[in-house]
C-alpha cells in the first residue's frame, strides 16, 4: 500500500486533542484543589499520576496507527518500520547512559541539551519509520503538549504548587522566565513530542499489524 494515501492528520487528532487539553485542564484543576495524590501528584515530574496526557498516548498511538492503516496507507515493510521505531525507542536511554559516564548525572544545560538533540533524532527516525503516522502523531504532539507549555508558564509565574511549576531535583535557584523555558517549553517541545511520536508509533505500529492481519483473512 502506498504511504502517501490521502488522509489528513488534523482530522485525526481534532477529537484526541480537544480530549487531551480537557484531561490537562481536570488535572490542573485536581491538584489545585488537593485532590488525592495518587490521581493529581503535585511531585515532579508527576508523580505517575493516573490523570495525565501521557497516558492517552498509547490509546491514541493505536488508534492513529489503525485508522491510517485501514486508509490504505501503510508501511510496505513493517519490520523496517518498526526496527527504526525501536531504534528511536532506545535512543534516549543509550544518552541517559553516555550523559552518566560524561558525568551529566546531575540536571543541568549540557545533560538536557544532549537529551534535546537526542529527541531530535528520535523524531526523525519516528517520521521516517512511517511517514503517515509520524506526521499525525506530530500533530497531536504539538496540540497535546503546547498547552501544557502555557499552563506551566502561568504555574511558574504564580507559584501555584502544582507539578507544572515544581522544579526537578537539582535544578538551580532561578527567576520565572528562565525556569519555564529550562522545564518547561524546551522539554515540552521536545522530549515529550518524541515520547509521543516513538511511543505512539509502536502502538500504532502494532494496530497496523493487526490492521493488515485482518484484511488478509478477510480477503
Amino acid at each position: 500500500m502506498s504511504d502517501e494515501a490521502s488522509i489528513s492528520p488534523g482530522r485525526l487528532v481534532l477529537v484526541p486533542a480537544v480530549i487531551t487539553l480537557g484531561v490537562t485542564l481536570l488535572r490542573l484543576f485536581g491538584e489545585l484543589q488537593g485532590w488525592s495524590p495518587r490521581f493529581f501528584s503535585r511531585e515532579p515530574g508527576g508523580g505517575y499520576a493516573l490523570v495525565g496526557i501521557a497516558w492517552l498516548v498509547p490509546i491514541f498511538g493505536a488508534w492513529f496507527g489503525w485508522r491510517i492503516a485501514r486508509s490504505g496507507a501503510t508501511p510496505a515493510r513493517l519490520g523496517r518500520a518498526l526496527g527504526l521505531t525501536l531504534l528511536a525507542f532506545v535512543l534516549m536511554p543509550v544518552l541517559g547512559f553516555a550523559a552518566y559516564a560524561a558525568g551529566l548525572a546531575e540536571f543541568g544545560f549540557g545533560m538536557f541539551a544532549l537529551y534535546v538533540v537526542g529527541a531530535i533524532v528520535g523524531v526523525l527516525l519516528g517520521l521516517r519509520a512511517w511517514p503517515a503516522l509520524g506526521r499525525t502523531l506530530l500533530a497531536y504532539a504539538f496540540a497535546a503538549r503546547i498547552p501544557v507549555a502555557v499552563v506551566m508558564l502561568f504555574a511558574i509565574l504564580g507559584s501555584w504548587g502544582t507539578h507544572y511549576d515544581a522544579p526537578p531535583p537539582g535544578l538551580p535557584p532561578m527567576a520565572p522566565f528562565p525556569k519555564w523555558l529550562l522545564i518547561g517549553l524546551m522539554p515540552q517541545m521536545s522530549i515529550w513530542i518524541w515520547f509521543t511520536v516513538v511511543v505512539g508509533g509502536l502502538f500504532g505500529l502494532g494496530a497496523a499489524a493487526l490492521a493488515r492481519r485482518r484484511a488478509t483473512a478477510t480477503a
